[in-house]
């Protein structure tokens, strides 16, 4: 049983970065809805996640081979324990930096957020859509890096369960230049939606 099923939802993910960002204004109630997708794909990935690890904890030697160099060659290794301690603290940090810093920005000042042209952006009529637009797009980045997190993970464990038959390391490989297109293209798209408003666009 192998999690490369999960390497679907990155395709998902990057679909939802090339939406537009909707023109009307947004409630309060309509700026949580906004995150209900990502959030229910980060918390079934996670269920998921830990139903396979789960199963498969039993059958992994007391010590795991836990880091491996460029050709999949172990050089590192941990209790296994330690081991899935260190996957739900992985867990932990996606899900605070696709959840919990949009959550944190919401709350602060004005004077205390770094954006461009923030007087446009989180003018109190923008406010809510702009901590809206903030808020997707965290959430589905917290979701590309869980899909990463489950991937790494998932190589370690079956190079343990099958230590004479280790998955073809260029798979990772994959999988992190696929990571990299999407921060790429994350980053674009947030530098993009705020580098210029509407009014310089209609001069311009």
């Amino acid at each position: 049983m192998e999690f490369a099923p999960v390497l679907d939802m990155t395709i998902v993910v990057s679909s939802h970065l090339s939406v537009q960002a909707p023109a009307h204004k947004l409630g309060t109630s309509n700026f949580m809805k906004n995150s209900r997708l990502p959030r229910s794909v980060f918390v079934l990935l996670a269920a998921l996640a830990a139903i396979y690890f789960w199963s498969n904890y039993a059958q992994l030697p007391d010590v795991v081979a836990s880091h491996f160099n460029a050709r999949g060659v172990p050089n590192g290794w941990q209790t296994k324990s330690m081991f899935f301690t260190f996957f739900v603290g992985a867990v932990g940090i996606a899900w605070l930096v696709g959840f919990g810093v949009p959550g944190l920005i919401s709350n602060m000042p004005t004077a205390l957020i770094n954006l461009p042209h923030k007087e446009y952006w989180l003018a109190p009529e923008r406010r809510a859509e702009t901590l809206a637009f903030l808020n997707r797009s965290f959430a589905w980045f917290g979701c590309a890096a869980l899909v990463l997190i489950l991937f790494t993970f998932d190589y370690a464990v079956q190079s343990n369960l099958y230590p004479g038959h280790r998955p073809d390391p260029g798979h990772i490989w994959y999988v992190v230049v696929g990571f990299s297109a999407f921060v790429a293209l994350w980053i674009i798209r947030l530098t993009m939606y705020f580098a210029r408003t509407p009014t310089q666009n209609v001069r311009s």
